[in-house]
């Protein structure tokens, strides 16, 4: 029975993972692209996109490609009515763009060991940092991981920075959660990649658990420490109100 259980965990991960291969780059994919892309064995694949199909969340074209399936209409709607935020929290996302003078604002929620942008308000700036909503970002990099981060254990920060690609990762992510912790926000720059920077500050729920990161990014060019020292005020104002909302995951 443990041989099948995990046979079963294993085959359900490789669709998640077939199913992931599908994004803004690559709205259809070939079999032979599918088999490519993940190494598998195709008759593996094939049965596995089978198994797709017949679910619906794969869908045949009848010209060699596969599609996303309209099955996955229903979960996107529950998804969308799930995540969405309303106006006033969305307002609050386009105030802070505004305040921080059109740097672009996102809001992170932590799965796993991922951070997931659940929303976003586009910056009016001509050099600008966007992450799309529903983009998974590694939780060992960012202000925003750091926030996500500070109410965690030694051990969970460890773990999340094993997949960092850097030596003694694990001790200087603890510390930046630790301090995100004290002083209730956190700055990064170039941590996942030069020339990128960010300050975020935690957003809680009615009951007091830390819901998610509302973070400001942009070019550290732009991200001196006069204009973070400008930044802080109307992040924190913005993560207090989006407490104060209590909308994140559907909790309002």
């Amino acid at each position: 029975m443990p041989d099948v259980d995990a046979g079963g965990v294993r085959s359900v991960q490789r669709a998640v993972d077939l199913l992931a291969l599908f994004d803004a780059d690559h709205h259809s994919r070939s079999v032979r692209g599918l088999v490519d892309a993940t190494g598998l064995p195709k008759t593996t694949v094939v049965r596995l996109v089978q198994t797709l199909e017949q679910a619906g969340l794969l869908w045949s074209r009848g010209d060699g490609q596969l599609v996303p399936g309209a099955g996955l209409l229903r979960w996107a709607e529950l998804a969308q009515r799930t995540w969405r935020l309303p106006d006033e929290a969305l307002r609050r996302l386009e105030e802070l763009s505004e305040a921080s003078r059109g740097e672009t604002v996102h809001l992170y929620v932590r799965q796993r060991n991922a951070r997931v942008c659940v929303a976003r308000h586009e910056g009016t700036r001509n050099l600008r940092h966007v992450v799309r909503v529903g983009e998974e970002m590694p939780l060992w990099s960012g202000a925003a991981s750091h926030v996500l981060l500070s109410r965690a254990d030694r051990a969970d920060v460890v773990a999340v920075a094993a997949a960092a690609p850097h030596e003694g990762w694990g001790e200087l992510l603890w510390e930046r959660a630790r301090r995100a912790a004290d002083d209730g926000w956190s700055a990064s720059h170039g941590e996942r990649e030069p020339g990128v920077s960010g300050v975020a500050a935690p957003v809680f729920d009615r009951s007091g658990r830390m819901s998610a990161a509302v973070a400001l990014g942009g070019p550290t060019t732009r991200f001196t420490d006069e204009a973070v020292a400008e930044f802080v005020p109307p992040l924190l104002a913005t993560a207090r109100a989006l407490t104060t909302l209590d909308c994140i995951g559907g909790t309002a």
